[in-house]
């Protein structure tokens, strides 16, 4: 089972009462949660949640260590197997699309990663400007141009390595490896959005009374400024801590970006085939009551 939604839709709490009612576990799916000791910023399940239910792919990485969306796709994968091997019903939780892409349909075998060309072509952009990377897959890959933002730099980088180490462009060598082995029931969650938007930004405030910021000083002491301290809620922390944001904007940024993820959350999950979606948030009874007799009806 698959369960989908924007951030703060209350997958977490409608999977665990999923989960005891059909001997299932929980595999996360979420790319900020497989690294260690970044909690306050990540909504993880607590501990006394994660002690309801077995849980996987939480807490499987130093955030200095790179975990990929592949990466994820086969410990994911290797999970489901197991759960599965028990007998017992893998209950796929989070709103990282891009994992989930990865889990379900596999992603394309392409050549591995090349650091010195990487940084070359990273100066490059630096002293080209912004429009040079696109430029340049353009002249190389003009259907993989067309869909890749031109300030996408992560991306236009990726796709120019392929094409230079494939000798063709990244659109004629991408493969995938669709999940085999189960029947996939997707299950989305749509809250109100004006309802969602106040959950998350009280949410957000708590994180940092919480103490958000002094976890980021730990994690940027012990790790330095490694790439998983961009992500929401620790960057802002980060600014407070650098004295480019107060307090208090940092909350407001922090807001505004889970506000804004949540949007971009839902449009990736309404391209997602056959999802059967409940209008309200995971822990009304409401909700709970549709997705038991979705769970019934489908496995």
């Amino acid at each position: 089972m698959l369960l989908l939604g924007p951030t703060g839709s209350g997958k977490t709490a409608l999977s665990l009462e999923l989960g005891e009612r059909f001997g299932g576990e929980i595999v996360s799916c979420d790319s900020v949660a497989v690294y260690r000791r970044m909690d306050l910023g990540t909504a993880k399940p607590t501990k006394e949640e994660r002690a309801r239910l077995p849980h996987h792919l939480i807490d499987v990485a130093d955030p200095n260590q790179p975990f990929t969306a592949g990466e994820y796709g086969r410990q994911a994968r290797a999970a489901l197997r197991e759960i599965a091997s028990r007998g017992h019903l893998p209950i796929v939780t989070g709103g990282t699309g891009l994992y989930l892409r990865a889990l379900t349909d596999g992603l394309f075998a392409g050549p591995e990663r090349q650091q010195e060309l990487r940084v070359r072509l990273q100066r490059s952009r630096e002293k080209h400007g912004e429009g040079w990377l696109h430029r340049m897959l353009v002249r190389l890959d003009p259907a993989s141009a067309a869909r890749i933002h031109a300030n996408d730099a992560a991306k236009l980088i990726r796709a120019i390595e392929v094409c230079l180490a494939a000798r063709k462009p990244l659109s004629q060598v991408m493969a995938r490896d669709p999940l085999t082995g189960f029947r996939l029931l997707r299950i989305g969650l749509n809250p109100p959005r004006q309802e969602l938007y106040a959950h998350l930004n009280q949410r957000c405030a708590e994180m940092f009374a919480a103490g958000l910021v002094e976890e980021a000083r730990g994690l940027l002491d012990r790790f330095g400024p490694v790439k998983a301290l961009d992500s929401l809620g620790y960057r802002q922390a980060l600014a407070v801590l650098a004295g480019t944001l107060s307090a208090e904007a940092a909350i407001e940024a922090a807001q505004q970006g889970h506000r804004n993820y949540a949007k971009r959350q839902m449009t990736w999950f309404r391209r997602e085939p056959e999802v059967h979606w409940i209008e309200g948030f995971g822990d009304e009874a409401e909700a709970l009551r549709t997705a038991n007799e979705l769970v019934q009806t489908n496995l």
